[in-house]
């Protein structure tokens, strides 16, 4: 019988400094360990500066494309994909940095309760992308009062997103409410569990929900269903196994789930686009991580 966690996790963002919760980087492609569903207290903003791909936030699916915008609010369930050349700035701050600037504007966070994106023909995009980059440049250098230049730069981004949002560019509605507190249960203890042999009936009593509504409910806010997200879970974690330890090929299979041998080395090539023992040899010298294949994002 397997023991459901205490709690609910979210992923937790390392702020070098703790007395300024802002972090900024930049990232090209969605690499395998970024693209399972996940959440965090932190407030992230996401601009492309090339290559197009979508996300699911709470459900809906967006799709961006070179200029885009995309705000994604604290404790928000999402995972982004990447359809080609994609590299984005990723900025990330605790909502307390702007707490005293809210009690002049309590609206000011109103682009990321809306999950909307700034219009693509809007006269302040131009100014918007500037601030983005000044504050990724001012993170970079931390030179003197950078700190004050961020916030300052942060402010008026807000702004003008909240003067200036459009609706959302969705697909679907999003998910809200009990839907979603017991989607990320059940997505955390699928985690915490990769090794058990989970049948659709127990995720779906997790969340007290017909095995039919929870399948459709799961594939909207994954994007794919419960079967196949818990393969790419089981690979994921293989691959950082295969690159963290030096464990046996049919020990990390095992560990992840994967009874067969044969079927893990099959569905890892189909999933990662290499065998094991390359991902293995990779690891040793240095190469790059590998993404999930597009085909089984889709699926």
């Amino acid at each position: 019988m397997v023991e459901r966690p205490q709690g609910v996790v979210p992923d937790a963002i390392d702020f070098s400094n703790a007395a300024f919760p802002f972090t900024a980087s930049t990232t090209r492609g969605i690499f395998v360990g970024a693209q399972r569903l996940h959440w965090h207290h932190a407030l992230e903003l996401n601009h492309i500066r090339s290559g197009t791909g979508f996300i699911l936030i709470n459900g809906m699916k967006l799709s961006f494309q070179e200029g885009d915008i995309v705000f994604i609010n604290s404790n928000a369930l999402h995972r982004a994909y990447e359809t080609d050349n994609l590299i984005m700035d990723v900025i990330m701050f605790d909502p307390s940095l702007l707490s005293l600037d809210l009690k002049f504007d309590p609206e000011l966070m109103n682009p990321f309760r809306s999950l909307g994106m700034v219009d693509r023909e809007s006269p302040v995009r131009p100014e918007m992308a500037r601030l983005l980059t000044s504050m990724m440049e001012e993170h970079r250098a931390q030179g003197t009062s950078y700190m004050s230049l961020i916030r300052s730069d942060l402010i008026r981004f807000l702004s003008l997103a909240n003067r200036h949002l459009s609706a959302p560019l969705a697909e679907d509605r999003p998910i809200k409410g009990r839907g979603m507190h017991a989607l990320k249960e059940v997505l955390r203890t699928m985690e915490l569990h990769l090794d058990y042999g989970w049948t659709l009936k127990e995720l779906s009593d997790m969340t007290h929900l017909s095995p039919s509504r929870f399948s459709a409910l799961f594939q909207q806010a994954v994007g794919t269903s419960p079967h196949h997200y818990l393969i790419q879970l089981r690979l994921t974690h293989a691959v950082h196994l295969l690159e963290t330890t030096d464990a046996k090929i049919i020990e990390i299979a095992q560990s992840c789930g994967f009874r067969n041998l044969s079927n893990f080395n099959r569905l890892f090539k189909q999933h990662i686009g290499a065998s094991p023992s390359v991902i293995r040899e990779r690891a040793s010298v240095g190469s790059s991580l590998p993404r999930l294949s597009h085909s089984a994002e889709k699926q």
